[in-house]
């Protein structure tokens, strides 16, 4: 680990703040999983478990926003405990509830959800805390985040392991009630913690004048715009690559291989891009390294075997960290401090968002066309949002201008 990574690590509680936060946020990774495999179980049906998931999904998602604006509205520690509650005694709920088949559908989808709603909001609550950790050092705050982004990607490719494990030696709903321990325990240590019982709460009445959330969102325009993108690229890419390995006659197995390659390659890119002192304008680098992914998707397609594959997804891989790292920073300093959690939300939910409408989009034109021109329309789309983000961003500098000049 370079010096200015471990400086990142030695400010004042990070490392306690920042392992809770981890082991808090690695029941994200085994949650899901979990849920749909319980549910499958017990209803006897991919349908039924096809639909609760959607349910979760959803729930998660578009409810981010809203929770991370009960972080900055009533601070981490009032907003996060009662909706650690909450999810952790929906999931002690669920897991008695797939224990046995014959789980009444509806009920399962209520609870799964109700916790999706009530998820408590570790990644975003986290930034705010490395922002306030930093304060105006903003090479500090991108090392951070870098750290950040990349700690989180292994954690959803550990996540399903961990699962498989304890599937392994147990029914799948004891991965539920790992799910909520693990969030339990570092929701818990996160809260305790003196970085995160210093954050402030902006107030009701602040929040309601000044940072509410269609304001929030118009200023972030251009980081939502690229979060969609980079989200759009990656949920392509989960259908695609297994497209192309069945028609190359690959197993299932190979088809893991390759995406492991493209978290490889985001994780390395993630690392490096953080520990460069960078010159060049963080909107600049947003539009580039958005730019980057989709041209490097616009020939993935044309890849002679699986192998050649692999090498192109870690190259795109390269460009994913960094640019979701540098949308983080870009939304951060887009806002007043009261509202960093909610504008990182947004940020958290654009990704999402995107990825479910491109595991759509692959899905509609796998059937119709070949897997090169799927890749080529994919990169095509990002690349030209990534021109989208350039003007975007010119057009809100001047918005802020004009609204600087009124107050």
């Amino acid at each position: 680990m370079s010096a200015s990574y471990r400086r990142a690590l030695r400010l004042p509680h990070a490392r306690r703040t920042f392992a809770t936060a981890l082991l808090g946020r690695l029941s994200y990774g085994v949650v899901p999983l979990s849920v749909m495999l319980s549910v499958t179980r017990a209803s006897g049906s991919y349908a039924v478990a096809g639909v609760v998931m959607a349910l979760f999904g959803a729930t998660v998602v578009l409810l981010a926003p809203a929770r991370a604006a009960l972080i900055d509205r009533y601070g981490p520690r009032r907003a996060l405990v009662p909706l650690l509650a909450a999810y952790t005694t929906l999931l002690g709920v669920l897991t008695a509830a797939v224990r046995h088949p014959g789980a009444p559908p509806v009920l399962l989808g209520a609870l799964t959800a109700l916790a999706g709603a009530c998820a408590p909001p570790l990644g975003p609550t986290m930034r705010t805390v490395w922002s306030r950790l930093a304060q105006d050092d903003k090479a500090l705050l991108q090392r951070a985040y870098s750290l950040d982004g990349v700690a989180e990607e292994l954690l959803f490719v550990s996540g399903p392991l961990l699962v498989g494990v304890l599937v392994g030696i147990a029914a799948p709903p004891l991965g539920i009630a790992v799910g909520a321990a693990l969030m339990l325990v570092g929701t818990a240590g996160f809260v305790s913690s003196p970085a995160v019982r210093a954050v402030p709460a902006a107030g009701t009445s602040v929040v309601r004048r000044d940072r509410g959330g269609r304001r929030v969102l118009r200023r972030i325009g251009r980081p939502v715009v690229a979060a969609v993108a980079v989200g759009l690229a990656l949920g392509v890419l989960d259908l695609l690559v297994v497209v192309f390995a069945e028609r190359h006659r690959h197993g299932g197995a190979s088809v893991a291989w390759v995406l492991a390659a493209l978290s490889a390659g985001s994780a390395a890119g993630g690392m490096l891009h953080g520990a460069v002192n960078w010159r060049t304008p963080a909107r600049t680098r947003l539009a580039a390294l958005t730019l980057g992914l989709g041209l490097t998707l616009l020939g993935a397609g044309l890849a002679p075997g699986l192998g050649t594959l692999a090498l192109v997804m870690a190259g795109a891989g390269f460009f994913v960290s960094p640019a979701l790292t540098t949308a983080y920073l870009i939304a951060d300093e887009a806002v007043a401090p009261g509202a960093r959690t909610q504008a990182g939300a947004w940020v958290n939910t654009a990704v999402n968002a995107g990825s479910t409408g491109g595991t759509a989009l692959a899905g509609a034109l796998a059937g119709r066309l070949p897997v090169a021109v799927c890749f080529a329309v994919t990169g095509g789309v990002v690349a030209v949002t990534a021109v989208l983000v350039v003007t975007k961003g010119a057009r809100g500098r001047g918005a802020l201008r004009e609204e600087v000049a009124v107050r």
